[in-house]
C-alpha cells in the first residue's frame, strides 16, 4: 500500500486554489439519475469517493463523458439496473443517496450497507423512516430493500435528527413525489443547499432551502441542467490550519469565505487569523496561535453541530491545530463515538492531549512535535494527522493514505507546490 513520507518543519507558502465540494458532488451525481435528460456538472473534485461513485453510476448503465478532470456530463436514460454492486457500494457512504433516484426510477431498489469513514455508528433509520413516510415499504436483512411499485407520496415528515444525507434523499424522493411534502429538521448545510439549486434548474419546485423547513411539491418529470459545484469549505479549513501551525503565507483562491463564518470564528479562538480578499482567503505569515480562554479565564470549548455551527468534519483539524497553541481548549465532538480515536497518534508524535471519553479530549499546547510512523484511520484523521506531520521536526511515514486521497485531491502535488517536503511512496 502507498505512503506519504514527510519532512517536516517547512513552513508552506503560496497560492492554492480551492477544490470542488466533495459533500456536494455525491448528492448532485446522484440527482442525475432522476431525469432521461443530460446533466453536466462542473468543478467535480477529482478524488477517491467522486471516482467510486461514477463508477456505481457506470455500473448501472449510466452514460458518462469526462470533459476534463473536473467537469462531467451524465446520460441516465440508459440506466437498467436497480441493484448496487457490492464492492463499490462498500468503499462511499454516498452510496446512499442512490435510493430515491432509483427507487424513483425503477419503483424498487436492492442497497448493500454503504462504506465510508469508520468513525462510528452512522444510522441509516432517518433515510428509511422518511421514504416509509411517503409510502415505501422497506425490509432489512444483508441488504436494505426498498420497494414503492405505485410510486411515492408527499407526506409532512419530521426527520428524527438533521441529518445531511437523509435531508438530500428525502428532497430527491419529494421532487418526483405525488402532491406536496413538508420536510421539518431538515440539515440546511451549505451542501444541501446546492443540492436544492440543482434541482430547481432541472424543474423541480422546492421552497425554504437554506432553513430548517423545506416544502416540496411534485412534479412529473425533471430535465437535464447544467450546474457548478462551490468550494470545498472543508479543504479550505484544512488549508488555514496547515498555513498556521507551519508558520507560512498561503493564499486560497475561490474558498467561499461567506460559508466559514464559524469556521474561522473557532479559529480565531486558537489565534488563527486570515484576511478575507473577495473570494479569496489569505492566512497571514507568523500567527500568534495562542488560545483565548473564556471569560473569567475558563478553558474554551470547539464543538460541532449542525449548519451554521462548526462541521463535525473539522474536529480532527482542529485538535491537530490546538496541539501548536499556547494555553488550553476542549475539543467536544457529539456525532460519532470513534472519531477522536486518532489523537492516540498525535500522543505518539509528542502532543500533550488527554481524552476524557470517546467525544472529548482537552488539548494542552503548545507541543513539540516529532516524526513517527502513523496511519490515516480516516479522511479527516488523515488531513489532520498530514498537518501535524509537516509541523513536526523530522521525518514522518503516513500509511493507508487511500482514506486521505478519497476526499483530498492530489494533496501531495499540490502540498509540494507550496513547499511542502512530501513524497508519494508506492508500497
Amino acid at each position: 500500500m502507498a505512503c506519504f513520507k514527510i519532512e517536516g518543519g517547512h513552513p508552506l507558502s503560496g497560492v492554492i486554489r480551492a477544490s470542488g465540494n466533495k459533500n456536494a458532488a455525491l448528492p448532485a451525481l446522484a440527482a442525475a439519475l432522476l431525469t432521461d435528460g443530460e446533466v453536466r456538472i462542473g468543478n467535480v473534485p477529482d478524488i477517491g469517493d467522486v471516482n467510486t461513485m461514477l463508477a456505481m453510476l457506470e455500473s448501472l448503465g449510466v452514460g458518462l463523458a469526462r470533459e476534463n478532470r473536473h467537469d462531467v456530463r451524465i446520460s441516465a436514460s440508459g440506466c437498467e439496473g436497480d441493484k448496487l454492486a457490492r464492492e463499490l457500494s462498500a468503499k462511499v457512504r454516498g452510496s446512499i443517496l442512490l435510493a430515491a433516484p432509483l427507487l424513483h426510477r425503477f419503483g424498487s431498489v436492492e442497497l448493500p450497507f454503504p462504506g465510508g469513514d469508520r468513525i462510528g455508528r452512522r444510522r441509516l433509520d432517518t433515510h428509511l423512516l422518511a421514504l416509509e413516510a411517503m409510502g415505501a415499504r422497506v425490509e432489512v436483512d444483508r441488504a436494505i430493500r426498498i420497494r414503492a411499485p405505485q410510486g411515492l407520496t408527499g407526506a409532512d415528515i419530521l426527520l428524527d435528527e438533521a441529518s445531511v444525507t437523509a435531508t438530500e434523499n428525502t428532497v430527491m424522493a419529494a421532487v418526483l413525489a405525488k402532491g406536496k411534502t413538508i420536510i421539518r429538521n431538515a440539515a440546511c448545510e451549505p451542501h444541501v443547499q446546492d443540492l436544492c439549486r440543482m434541482l430547481r434548474k432541472m424543474g423541480a419546485d422546492i421552497e425554504g432551502a437554506g432553513t430548517n423547513e423545506l416544502r416540496v411539491h411534485g412534479v412529473q418529470r425533471l430535465n437535464g441542467c447544467e450546474c457548478e459545484l462551490g468550494a470545498d469549505y472543508i479543504e479550505v479549513a484544512s488549508f488555514i490550519a496547515l498555513a498556521a501551525v507551519t508558520g507560512g503565507e498561503i493564499t486560497i483562491e475561490k474558498a467561499a469565505p461567506d460559508q466559514m463564518r464559524m469556521i474561522l470564528f473557532q479559529f480565531r479562538r486558537l489565534g488563527i487569523d486570515v484576511e478575507i480578499q473577495g473570494e479569496n482567503v489569505r492566512v497571514p505569515r507568523a500567527q500568534r496561535l495562542r488560545v483565548q480562554p473564556d471569560t473569567r479565564g475558563a478553558i474554551p470549548k470547539i464543538d460541532d453541530s449542525p449548519w451554521p455551527g462548526f462541521p463535525a468534519d473539522l474536529t480532527s483539524v482542529a485538535t491537530t491545530a490546538a496541539t501548536q497553541c499556547h494555553g488550553s481548549v476542549i475539543i467536544f465532538e457529539k456525532m460519532f463515538e470513534s472519531r477522536m480515536f486518532f489523537v492516540d497518534q498525535l500522543i505518539e508524535m509528542g502532543a500533550q492531549i488527554v481524552l476524557c471519553d470517546p467525544h472529548r479530549a482537552v488539548v494542552i499546547g503548545p507541543s513539540r512535535l516529532h516524526g513517527a510512523s502513523i496511519s490515516s484511520p480516516d479522511i479527516r484523521a488523515g488531513m489532520a494527522l498530514l498537518i501535524a506531520s509537516l509541523a513536526a521536526d523530522g521525518e514522518s511515514t503516513i500509511g493507508n493514505i487511500a482514506q486521505i486521497d478519497r476526499g483530498y485531491e492530489r494533496i501531495d502535488e499540490r502540498l509540494r507546490a507550496l513547499g511542502a517536503h512530501v513524497r508519494r511512496v508506492e508500497g
